[in-house]
């Protein structure tokens, strides 16, 4: 079983045109603790996870899983 946590950051801050400083000036941490996150090289705490899930109005859950998230478009549209 792997650690590491899947995020959907990037899609989140490009979605709604919010670059890293940005998003890291709301949380009060470095821009490139964002950078780290998104590539998956740095896990969130707990506290972390919630806060960026706050700023983006979303559960965790629609920005953090212990699984990969589907690619976009990956689905067949019926």
């Amino acid at each position: 079983m792997s650690d590491q946590v899947h995020n959907r950051i990037a899609m989140l801050r490009a979605e709604r045109g919010v670059s890293r400083r940005q998003l890291a000036d709301a949380l009060g941490v470095h821009y490139q603790t964002i950078g780290y996150l998104e590539r998956g090289e740095y896990s969130p705490s707990l506290h972390l996870a919630l806060r960026i899930a706050a700023f983006f109005s979303v559960p965790v859950e629609v920005v953090f899983s212990t699984e990969p998230f589907p690619l976009l478009g990956s689905g067949r549209a019926g």
